[in-house]
C-alpha cells in the first residue's frame, strides 16, 4: 500500500523557518518523483515543488524561489521542504505527492499525502 505521510507543518511568525517531511512507503522511492503542493483557503491546489532523479529540483512558485528547498534522503525514503524567511502569503495546506514525473500540476500525480497545515502569522 502506497502511503505518504506530512509532517512539520505549524503555527510560526513572520519571518521564521519550517522544515516540512513526507515519508515515503509502499513503492521504490528511486523511481518515482516527489511534488509538493499547496492549498489555501479559497483557492486552488497549486504545484510548489518537486524532486527527481531525472529532474532534480524545481520550483514553480516565483515568491518561494530562493526561499524554500527541496531535498531527498533516499535512504529514508523521506522528501523534505525546508521553508524560510515564511510569510502570511505561505499560509496553506501543504501536500507531497508522488507520481512518476515531475509536474506543477495536482491532477497528474497518483499519490497524495494527508496534508500539513501551515500557518504564518503576521
Amino acid at each position: 500500500e502506497v502511503q505518504l505521510v506530512e509532517s512539520g507543518g505549524e503555527l510560526v511568525q513572520t519571518g521564521g523557518s519550517l522544515r516540512l517531511s513526507c515519508a515515503a512507503s509502499g513503492f521504490t522511492f528511486d523511481d518515482y518523483s516527489i511534488g509538493w503542493f499547496r492549498q489555501a483557503p479559497g483557492k486552488e491546489r497549486e504545484g510548489v515543488s518537486c524532486i527527481s532523479s531525472t529532474d532534480g529540483s524545481l520550483y514553480w512558485i516565483d515568491s518561494v524561489k530562493g526561499r524554500f528547498t527541496i531535498s531527498s534522503d533516499n535512504a529514508k525514503n523521506t522528501v523534505y521542504l525546508q521553508m524560510n524567511s515564511l510569510t502570511p502569503e505561505d499560509t496553506a495546506v501543504y501536500y507531497c505527492a508522488a507520481d512518476r514525473y515531475c509536474s506543477d500540476r495536482h491532477y497528474f500525480f497518483e499519490f497524495w499525502g494527508q496534508g500539513t497545515q501551515v500557518t504564518v502569522s503576521s
